[in-house]
């Protein structure tokens, strides 16, 4: 059934990632009728404007002028205007800008109708071969490297899928972190160019993954879809995994060693497992009073 656009509307338009047949008749007619476009690059909009015939005026809505675009497209809307937000590529607000404008209007009273279209994320998910029943979306990993493996070991004992947005020249540094945190057996399925002429679907372990790129550089966007962890692997808490190691420490053994030994046990990095095991400093067998402290340097 279609109907015109309704005043007072924030629609969200979902555009191809890629292939250009990925757009809607129900996401072409909306942005041919609705009085205004919100684009987050309008040159780059433009293209598929002009593709699809579409001469709807536009304006820029991007993470730089959101906080002054904001009051100006509520006012259009609060004058019976119908609006279209679109991003670059895919759903707008999946890791684009585009909530503080949505929370705004439903704020305001305004209506907000969505216009479904293409995901990346989805796309990856529904090829990689990997579960799909419970995912986790994380989007793009922090570009700082400690705030980045903070996040990952954050999210190590995840059971669920887990996808990222990565960029190629981070890709390298990302898998290292990977191989790390989650250990160099996870599974990993690498999308890249999805729906376009050459997209590709390289699935590997992380330890695979790195090698794989080690001689050979990374080129357009990534989708990361990484294998959650093994539901019926034990989830031990930091100070459990600790108690562990001690007790192997106990019996003579470096702490080099016991990480090694306990990450064969629990499938675990042992590196994860060897920071844990300097953070114990030392421990007095006859009360099991441990004192923590940082310390650096590989036994």
């Amino acid at each position: 059934m279609q109907t015109d656009p309704k005043p007072r509307t924030l629609y969200i338009v979902g555009t191809p990632i890629g292939n250009l047949e990925d757009m809607t008749f129900r996401a072409v007619r909306i942005l041919q009728t609705v009085d205004i476009i919100a684009a987050e690059d309008t040159r780059h909009t433009g293209k598929l404007l002009q593709h699809f015939q579409v001469k709807t005026p536009q304006v820029s809505y991007h993470e730089h002028n959101r906080q002054s675009r904001i009051p100006e497209l509520l006012e259009h809307l609060g004058n019976g205007k119908a609006i279209a937000l679109v991003t670059d590529a895919g759903i707008p607000l999946i890791s684009d800008p585009g909530y503080e404008l949505v929370k705004a209007c439903i704020d305001a009273l305004v209506s907000v109708v969505p216009i479904p279209g293409a995901s990346a994320a989805i796309t990856a998910l529904s090829a990689a071969g990997l579960p799909t029943d419970r995912f986790v979306f994380e989007g793009f990993l922090p570009a700082k490297a400690q705030q980045r493996r903070e996040h990952l070991e954050f999210l190590q004992t995840e059971s669920r899928t887990l996808i990222f947005y990565e960029s190629p020249h981070r890709l390298q540094e990302t898998l290292q972190n990977l191989a790390e945190i989650f250990g160099n057996n996870r599974q990993i399925v690498l999308a890249r160019e999805l729906t376009k002429l050459h997209e590709e679907f390289l699935r590997f372990t992380i330890a695979e993954a790195i090698a794989h790129y080690q001689n050979r550089e990374p080129q357009g966007e990534y989708t990361l879809v990484v294998a959650g962890t093994p539901p019926d692997q034990p989830q031990l808490s930091e100070a459990e995994l600790k108690a562990e190691l001690i007790a192997i420490m106990r019996q003579g053994i470096s702490r080099s060693q016991a990480s090694r030994q306990l990450a064969k046990v629990t499938s675990l990095p042992r590196r994860y497992l060897y920071q844990l095991a300097l953070a114990i400093q030392t421990f007095n067998e006859e009360t099991d009073i441990i004192k923590e402290d940082i310390i650096g340097g590989e036994e």
